[in-house]
């Protein structure tokens, strides 16, 4: 399969002691439950720990089940003094797909970027229903890759691995060595779960389409 090469949206960035900063900013939606905000923890737990300055957050409120919600993360090589929401995101990720018809996921979201959608449609299908944007599309089959690895369908790993695959923000290598380190301190006594997460995670990598 075609390998998918990162959409590099990296910028320097001016912060207000007048330092330059290269920052990548993310903004996840997807419903409580989904695991969006649990997936955005992890990425920035990944980041954090190839040296990486780090934020991770969900939008202020609470999670009920099935309503949406959003996170954040904001990624740089140097410490950023900005901890408001991510309003003009580098990329986008919608772990639910029936979002992009009650929430505007594109709103801010820089050309020059990318949205990762969780969809069983191509990228061409899904441009249409994003009000203009002539950015990136991408879209994976979460929902498809979890329930065949893991029996069950938990969109936000296969989600997490396509993020890091479009934007580089992490090292594929480095990611896959500290998700399966991850996996194993949470499922020890279940290895049929850290087999299947890992796989999920290398499937989504894999199978993300970009158009």
């Amino acid at each position: 399969m075609q390998s998918v090469p990162p959409v590099s949206t990296a910028e320097i960035r001016e912060d207000d002691t007048g330092l330059m900063k290269d920052i990548v900013e993310i903004r996840w939606h997807g419903r409580g439950g989904q695991g969006a905000k649990t997936a955005s923890l992890l990425l920035a737990d990944a980041a954090f720990n190839t040296g990486k300055f780090v934020q991770g957050f969900p939008e202020y409120g609470p999670e009920r089940m099935g309503a949406p919600i959003t996170a954040y993360n904001r990624i740089s090589s140097e410490r950023s003094t900005v901890h408001s929401n991510i309003y003009f995101p580098d990329y986008v990720v919608v772990v639910d797909e029936t979002l992009i018809a009650s929430v505007d996921v594109t709103a801010g979201l820089k050309e020059q970027g990318a949205i990762v959608i969780n969809s069983s449609k191509t990228p061409a299908e899904l441009r249409p229903k994003l009000k203009g944007y002539k950015g990136k599309v991408c879209t994976i089959d979460a929902g498809k890759i979890s329930e065949e690895e893991l029996g069950k369908n938990f969109p936000n790993t296969p989600m997490l691995a396509a993020i890091v695959k479009i934007t580089g923000v992490v090292d594929v290598d480095d990611f896959i060595k500290d998700m399966e380190g991850s996996f194993k301190h949470k499922f020890a006594s279940k290895p049929q779960v850290i087999e299947g997460n890992m796989r999920a995670l290398k499937r989504s990598m894999e199978e993300v389409q970009v158009g």
